[in-house]
């Protein structure tokens, strides 16, 4: 990440105007690594009865069993009271749960605190969501991002990509500066490659430095969205499984001097130091990434309903973890050597009238082309 300087770089909160605070789940156990547990947990849940049911939703004052709330925006989970609830757990999707860790969650409106309706109904393929995280770089996904605090910033106030989240008149300004039109996402991968700790992102005017900066910006998209071609080590270094790895490993240990990851008496290598040592505000991401999979839980609740073994899919997801960082390790450096020359700055945006921003832009567009299903079935009103 580019150092901080005290120039008159412009505000990522006004380049893109309209963000969201993370969503709130209130509870643990709809997320997990794995979808299938989800549904066993699911399950469990609505063979419980009275007061059983009720300890195992862990109630907290925005969700009980007697909550009234209406569906997802783009899910068909009921809407009738948890006390009711019945029949099969909605289809787990695919959520950013921690920094690079995706994982599952029950799309279920009743069992989360503060699920931020106004993100679901912006998300689709084409959309990335721009991620805050205290003390650390940008992140980016096009899942649900359920990391906090922070603040995410869609790029697309429509699902369909069509209304960028940008400010208005950016786009044209940066095209009469540059001599050709940036796509949004081009404007999203240089914010990923140039942004600042204190959140400001220098912009430039030199087209030469502005094509270097998109293209690092949109080798970190690709990482970080993990969509596409899978990502390889150069040189034949891709890690492997040395020694079968146990059924429930609990002890991590990376011996640097072999490039090894040790998980008891299993061993993948090679790890490449840089990839160990990554870190996001201060955490190595695969220590996070390991002990959130193997943290015994508490006896008797929902989420200690969890793989008897270590499923073949962690060591699939862990391997390319491995390799992601590797690479996003290695173009930590070509972010800080990101110079921004002949820049673009606040006063210049504000005297061509894109700075400041109107409020509109600030809020949730209206997207809804459809009724969205209310408490107890009815629809909602808006």
């Amino acid at each position: 990440m580019p150092s901080v300087t005290h120039d008159d770089a412009p505000l990522l909160a006004d380049l893109m105007p309209w963000s969201v605070a993370p969503p709130r789940l209130g509870r643990g156990w709809p997320t997990g690594p794995d979808a299938a547990s989800l549904k066993a947990r699911w399950d469990a849940f609505v063979k419980a009865e009275g007061p059983d049911r009720e300890a195992l939703l862990e109630p907290t004052r925005s969700r009980t069993l007697h909550s009234a709330v209406g569906q997802l925006p783009g899910h068909s989970a009921g809407t009738e009271k948890l006390l009711r609830a019945a029949g099969p757990c909605p289809e787990p999707v695919r959520v950013l749960r921690a920094p690079f860790d995706e994982q599952w969650l029950i799309p279920d409106h009743r069992l989360i605190d503060a699920a931020r309706p106004e993100l679901w109904r912006v998300a689709g393929e084409q959309q990335i969501f721009v991620v805050e995280a205290p003390d650390s770089p940008l992140l980016a996904t096009s899942l649900l991002p359920l990391l906090r605090p922070g603040r995410i910033r869609p790029l697309h106030r429509r699902p369909d990509g069509t209304e960028p989240n940008l400010a208005p008149g950016l786009l044209n300004h940066l095209a009469s500066r540059l001599g050709h039109s940036p796509a949004p996402a081009d404007v999203a991968a240089w914010i990923l490659a140039a942004a600042r700790p204190d959140l400001t992102v220098p912009l430039t005017r030199d087209p030469e430095l502005w094509s270097q900066g998109v293209e690092l910006g949109h080798r970190l998209l690709w990482l970080m969205r993990r969509n596409g071609d899978r990502p390889k080590l150069p040189g034949g270094r891709r890690p492997y499984v040395r020694a079968p790895l146990p059924s429930r490993p609990l002890n991590l240990h990376y011996d640097r001097d072999g490039e090894t990851l040790e998980l008891d008496e299993g061993r993948i290598s090679p790890v490449p130091p840089a990839a160990w040592d990554f870190e996001v505000a201060g955490v190595r991401v695969l220590e996070q990434w390991f002990t959130t999979r193997t943290t015994p839980p508490e006896p008797g609740t929902l989420s200690a309903i969890r793989p008897a073994t270590w499923p073949q899919a962690w060591t699939s997801e862990l391997l390319e973890l491995i390799t992601v960082l590797a690479l996003m390790a290695e173009l930590g450096p070509q972010q800080k050597e990101l110079s921004v020359a002949a820049p673009i700055t606040a006063s210049e945006l504000k005297q061509a009238g894109v700075l400041p921003v109107l409020d509109a832009a600030r809020r949730p567009a209206s997207v809804l082309d459809h009724h969205e299903e209310g408490p107890e079935g009815q629809f909602a009103l808006l």
